[in-house]
């Protein structure tokens, strides 16, 4: 309906009738796009809102380098408000806290100093509060003073700001975001910044890259408090169309906490998620009765060991089973929709990787574009300074001279352009010369000088004038962020599917007895870990033959369990990891993929420089054998391995490692295999069982420099067991010599005894010089360091002939998916 409207004092009297649904409509779309341009959404160059943007902007100019001490945030806020960001106070700080935090960026910007808050708690008043830029913070402002960015008023024209800051790094990726605007709303997860970096790289070298190829570098996100993210196929649909979701678990493990008593330790939650609120929906539940068999939650969470949770479980209860119904009750298990949503030229737009990667790899094209012409610029005009300054040194007394006899200094700029031929800017340099710089000290200077900015004029001007290069400068400076600023990834993918939510009457306490079902174990020997169920109605109960092979389908350990049974994990360190299979990846029976599994130094938390050396059960009856770097050898009876978490089963020397186990029988043979291609095979009989803190006996004896490159087990059922020994050079790079390869029946190989040097098991070729890898086993399956599949020689060679060429690097040897 129409309305009445005084336009100003001057047109008192005068009314205009206007159409409110119209005045509405053109309003509401004026405020819509402030709101979306202006406060809620990031631009996809630097990832950053504008409050952010001028929070960082200010900070910088203010000079809170990371080398400089903090100042009161409340200086800060004041600052940005005043002169940049005319709305209030409050939303300053808010955003400046959340830069500062560690569990809310997987990047922080700001270093802050003082209570900047709490996944449960809000951060202190701003007059309690210090801050300045942390190291990443100048990696995203630096160079603002060259012209790589476009600068624009403030609101009321007396300042100038950044329109986008130049991003040495994808922060958009890397730290993610949140927003709500009108009509629409971002939700962006953070990513491992040396993953992003690598994919933009490959972007950049190959501009037509596929998501699939960017997922290589990219497997999904990284999320600052670590966790498990289950389920990938939301975030491949995020990143092919912009949106997607995915589920987060908490990293929760079963341990004792005293005699018959267990708890499960809580020590990485999802995304945003605290330890009260956490505490608060369990007791909850425990309330509601819908849930069952806890006996406490304590909050063991510090400064110095960081987040623990522990919650103990009542006896007669199974853990794994109520953990089952933690995650489905609790936000233990919770859910994270992307929706990436972003500025591109002042458009909101729904971006997937690819178009994210590529909008800033444009914006970085472009800084240092302008940077390179800016720095060319300023370089000629140094140059040409400095050559006009070289000819007045040359010939100093007639310049000084000719200002001496000029009447004012206008006069004497003329007669020095006009007298030594200079242009203006060299006469009024010349004028303002001090005497000191007249020395022949200065005329040095002043030549290397002139042909150091020759040298770096002719290198901008190459860059300039190549997309190659241009290309590979911003690849370098990617780079460059990501050895200074990149962390290890801290969030484990696992290619599973999330707890499906239940009824209420499917949440009784009953439920908490989870089938315990047959299932096979497979640790791959690129180290994967993978389960899959057994079928009954395969021939033997066993597994139905996959249907196809894919990569790191080759096999180092396959044991036969429970879905929530105990088994054992051997490492290199000479420890016994005991764990449950339940939360491993589960492949169909009739298409056991290994290149789904998880990695199983990741899953089972293994320390630098450990890795897992095979998988065995802990319900046999077998004695655990196992085999040294050094050549001692060592079985383990059953009975010792007892029931602790993690224990040491075989005390090692200096040095020493371990580099096989597996069960055996005293029916069963035992195989060294060392580097110098000395075999020897004997009776497992031979070595009796000892306790775990023994330290082994003697088991092959080794040439000086050599060492045992493989330990296998050989059952009495084995008949077609081979052996697959690959010679190359130890002078060679690694990965550059694919040397040459022999497989040899088993039982080529005569036994001997123990603690003697076995005998030759392949001869070298010229420039070979030592086996670098071994393996005895069944149905043998070489890979390349890729995982694709590599051929080997066809079995029946000699057990002291020479190798036949490969045709490729060999990683890893295994058996076969059957």
């Amino acid at each position: 309906m129409p309305a009445s409207r005084t336009d100003s004092p001057a047109d008192h009297g005068r009314i205009e009738d206007v159409d409110v649904s119209s005045e509405m409509q053109t309003s509401f779309l004026e405020y819509a796009y402030s709101v979306i341009y202006s406060r809620a959404l990031p631009d996809a160059r630097d990832g950053l809102k504008p409050v952010q943007r001028r929070i960082l902007f200010q900070m910088a100019d203010m000079g809170l380098r990371p080398d400089r001490g903090h100042v009161k945030s409340a200086r800060v806020v004041g600052e940005v408000m005043g002169k940049l960001h005319p709305h209030g106070d409050a939303p300053i700080y808010d955003a400046l806290v959340r830069l500062a935090q560690p569990f809310s960026l997987r990047v922080p910007l700001v270093d802050g100093h003082g209570n900047f808050g709490s996944l449960d708690d809000g951060p202190a008043a701003p007059r309690y509060t210090e801050a300045r830029l942390a190291a990443p913070a100048l990696a995203l402002t630096e160079n603002l003073d060259e012209d790589v960015v476009d600068f624009i008023p403030n609101y009321d024209g007396q300042f100038q700001q950044p329109e986008v800051l130049p991003a040495a790094f994808p922060n958009l990726l890397v730290n993610g975001t949140t927003g709500i605007a009108v009509g629409m709303a971002t939700n962006m997860a953070p990513h491992n910044l040396i993953e992003v970096v690598g994919a933009a790289t490959h972007l950049l070298e190959n501009p037509e890259a596929t998501v699939e190829e960017l997922m290589e570098f990219v497997p999904g996100p990284d999320l600052p408090g670590g966790g498990i993210i289950v389920g990938l196929d939301g975030i491949k649909d995020a990143y092919t169309n912009g949106r997607g979701s995915f589920r987060t678990r908490a990293k929760v493990s079963i341990e004792s906490l005293g005699p018959r008593r267990t708890g499960l330790i809580v020590t990485e939650l999802p995304y945003l998620v605290g330890p009260e609120r956490v505490i608060e929906k369990i007791k909850d539940a425990v309330n509601a009765k819908k849930l069952q068999g806890i006996a406490d939650v304590t909050d063991l969470t510090d400064r110095h060991h960081g987040l623990r949770l522990v919650i103990g479980i009542k006896t007669g209860f199974d853990p794994q089973a109520v953990l089952e119904h933690l995650y489905r009750l609790t936000p233990l298990e919770d859910s994270f929709s992307i929706n990436n949503v972003a500025l591109v030229e002042g458009q909101p737009q729904t971006l997937g990787l690819r178009e994210l990667l590529r909008v800033y790899l444009d914006h970085r094209i472009s800084v240092v574009t302008r940077r390179s012409r800016y720095r060319l610029a300023r370089r000629n005009e140094r140059l040409h300074l400095v050559e006009g300054l070289l000819i007045a040194i040359l010939d100093i007394d007639e310049v000084i001279q000719v200002i001496r006899t000029s009447d004012d200094g206008e006069q004497a700029r003329g007669r020095l352009m006009s007298v030594f031929d200079l242009s203006e800017p060299q006469a009024e340099y010349i004028l303002e010369l001090r005497l000191r710089r007249l020395t022949k000290f200065s005329r040095i200077e002043l030549e290397t000088e002139r042909d150091n900015l020759k040298k770096e004029i002719a290198q901008l001007e190459e860059l300039l004038g190549s997309d190659v290069l241009l290309r590979a400068q911003v690849a370098h400076e990617l780079d460059a962020a990501s050895e200074a600023f990149g962390t290890p990834r801290r969030t484990l993918l696992l290619n599973g599917g999330p707890v499906q939510p239940r009824s209420r009457a499917a949440a009784a306490a009953a439920d908490l007895q989870i089938a315990d079902a047959p299932c096979r174990v497979f640790l791959s020997a690129t180290g994967r870990m993978v389960r899959a169920e057994l079928v009954a109605d395969a021939p033997g109960g066993g597994i139905v033959a996959p249907a196809r092979r894919s990569k790191h389908d080759a096999i180092r350990s396959a044991v036969d369990t429970t879905t929530r049974g105990d088994l054992g994990a051997v490492t290199s360190h000479g420890r016994l990891v005991r764990f449950s299979p339940v939360d491993l990846p589960s492949v169909p029976a009739n298409s056991v993929q290994l290149a789904a599994g998880t990695r199983a130094d990741q899953y089972l938390g293994l320390s630098g420089g450990e890795h897992l050396v095979a998988i065995v059960p802990l319900t046999g009856t077998s004695p655990i054998a196992l085999g040294t770097a050094q050549g001692v050898v060592k079985r383990v009876a059953a009975s010792e391995l007892g029931n602790k978490h993690d224990i040491e089963i075989i005390a090692l020397k200096d040095g020493d490692r371990v580099v096989g186990a597996a069960p055996a029988s005293d029916a069963a043979e035992l195989v060294f295999v060392a580097s110098d291609a000395q075999l020897l095979r004997f009776d497992a009989s031979s070595v009796r069982p000892q306790g775990r803190s023994a330290g082994g006996m003697a088991g092959i004896r080794l040439t000086d420099g050599a060492q045992v490159i493989a330990f296998d087990v050989v059952g009495p059922s084995e008949f077609d067991a081979v052996v697959v020994t690959i010679a190359g050079s130890t002078t060679a790079i690694a990965g550059t010599d694919a040397g040459s390869a022999k497989v040899s029946l088993f039982s080529e190989f005569p036994a001997k005894g123990r603690a003697t040097g076995g005998v030759r098991a392949h001869r070298f070729l010229k420039g070979e010089d030592a086996l670098t890898l071994a393996w005895v086993g069944t149905a043998p399956r070489a890979l390349g360091s890729d995982g694709t599949t590599r051929a080997l020689p066809e079995a029946g060679a000699k057990r002291d002939a020479s190798g036949a060429p490969l045709d490729g690097v060999v990683g890893a040897v295994g058996t076969g998916v059957r």
